[in-house]
């Protein structure tokens, strides 16, 4: 993958601790978070233990569960100092395993987006993902990482490191996969997202986290007042089954252009045959190569009510802007709402969809030898 590979992928420290199986009741600051029942979350799934975890600064608090390596709420002060939490999803384990939408909070693999007809060849040997999404393949297919019980070690208060072997021929994929994706609290109030992959075969990756966030807060009606400003020129026009054409379309006199801020609501329902296929925003981004500290600044995204501001800064070539357009009410949140039509959005660090069936796009080929590696982080901070 181009940019990211730089060598064998080290080994997880012999000193990491043992998973920390400590409640999360037991917060690093009661005044600041919401109390997650972990037993909720304990449960045997495909023959393996379900937990849920937290880790924090002292000033935002996250927590986790090891199905799915997913964010389950993220615990940030708004303009006024309230504890907001701007991450939606469930309060027990089985909301996520009856949920009609899989991947809320999710790590997300083996490859992040669409594959057209679950179809790609390497080397000319054609291999083939299951087909969930109409007649493509979305996110990894029918039992993609979303889905799955990861290892997990808790090295300190501020971390959490989930490993998962994904073998060989596992959704169609070739090659053993070992993926590892640290999630780190940062004092400046940043989620860092790491993520690591090697193989024994030659395959395809493109990992991402799929947290759906509202800034005003889970359960505080529509994200179509949050502010977008989305530092990118171009992004992949698609057919009406959501793949790219192959094409980079520039962003000016459409409603893709968030160079400056705008609301998401503001042009979401313009008469755009794009806007039609993805019944809204559903779209990847191409970002800008203007790196700050060796990452490229994707995005920035306030909460018009909180006043809560997200950056997303990243090593991936693109970010997928989802507006929430499939939300259809039928989910229950840990705060008692119901995921309603685009009460929630996504961005998701990536490279580009179907990039296995596009040569002109960043390649996503992952040789043995190499090693993957890809930093994304969203950072939080409050403006009045």
């Amino acid at each position: 993958m181009k940019g990211i590979f730089t060598g064998a992928l080290i080994c997880i420290s012999a000193g990491f601790f043992a998973c920390n199986t400590r409640q999360s009741e037991k917060t690093m600051d009661d005044s600041i978070t919401h109390h997650l029942d972990t037993g909720a979350f304990s449960k045997v799934y495909d023959g393996k233990k379900v937990s849920s975890y937290e880790i924090g600064n002292g000033k935002i608090t996250a927590h986790f569960t090891n199905y799915g390596a997913r964010i389950v709420s993220l615990w940030v002060p708004d303009k006024d100092g309230k504890m907001t939490d701007v991450v939606v999803g469930f309060g027990n384990i089985d909301g996520y395993l009856n949920s009609t939408e899989p991947y809320f909070g999710a790590t997300i693999g083996r490859y992040g987006n669409r594959i057209a007809k679950g179809k790609f060849k390497i080397d000319g040997v054609e291999y083939n993902v299951p087909l969930n999404n109409g007649q493509n393949a979305l996110h990894g297919g029918k039992k993609g990482f979303q889905d799955v019980v990861w290892d997990v070690k808790q090295p300190d208060s501020k971390t959490l490191i989930f490993t998962y072997l994904s073998k060989d021929g596992e959704e169609g994929f070739p090659g053993n996969l070992t993926a590892k994706v640290t999630y780190s609290i940062t004092a400046d109030n940043e989620v860092k997202m790491e993520y690591e992959a090697i193989t024994d075969k030659k395959t395809v990756v493109n990992l991402t986290n799929h947290a759906f966030f509202n800034l005003n807060g889970e359960g505080s009606g529509e994200i179509l007042k949050h502010s977008v400003q989305i530092f990118a020129d171009k992004f992949n026009p698609v057919d009406s089954t959501l793949i790219p054409s192959g094409q980079l379309q520039s962003v000016s006199n459409t409603p893709f252009d968030f160079t400056s801020a705008k609301t998401i609501g503001e042009r979401i329902n313009a008469d755009d045959e794009q806007l039609k296929f993805g019944k809204g925003y559903d779209h990847n981004y191409i970002l800008r190569g203007n790196k700050e500290n060796g990452m490229l600044h994707a995005a920035a995204v306030k909460g018009d009510k909180s006043g809560i501001k997200m950056d997303i800064y990243t090593q991936e070539p693109a970010m997928q802007f989802y507006s929430g357009n499939f939300m259809q009410g039928k989910n229950k949140f840990k705060n008692g709402s119901t995921d309603e039509f685009r009460t929630a959005f996504a961005m998701e660090t990536q490279h580009f969809p179907d990039s296995p069936n596009q040569p002109t796009f960043p390649t996503t080929l992952l040789n043995p030898g190499e090693k993957y590696h890809t930093v994304s982080i969203y950072k939080f901070s409050t403006e009045k």
